[in-house]
């Protein structure tokens, strides 16, 4: 009956354990390098201003480079219309 319950709250804390991942992108560059530690596991390194110097980086790794979709630098401010009074 131990071993039962030993097992039951065994998978209850697997299943509990959450699995979403916080935003790992970084608003100031353009370009990251996810970079694969596992099957699964990957993880960001957001601080490459162009995709050669990101490759750069790569080379040789289990790695890519991707364009960061959250970039906030390349957004430009909206022309509103003058209104001359």
């Amino acid at each position: 009956m131990r071993i039962l319950t030993l097992a039951v709250l065994a998978i209850a804390a697997v299943v509990a354990t959450p699995s979403a991942y916080a935003q790992t992108y970084d608003p100031k560059y353009p370009v990251c390098l996810q970079v694969y530690t596992g099957r699964n596991d990957f993880y960001f390194e957001c601080g490459y201003t162009s995709i050669p110097q990101c490759n750069m980086s790569a080379s040789g790794r289990a790695a890519q480079c991707v364009v960061n979709p959250y970039y906030e630098g390349g957004k430009r401010p909206s022309k509103k219309p003058r209104r001359d009074y």
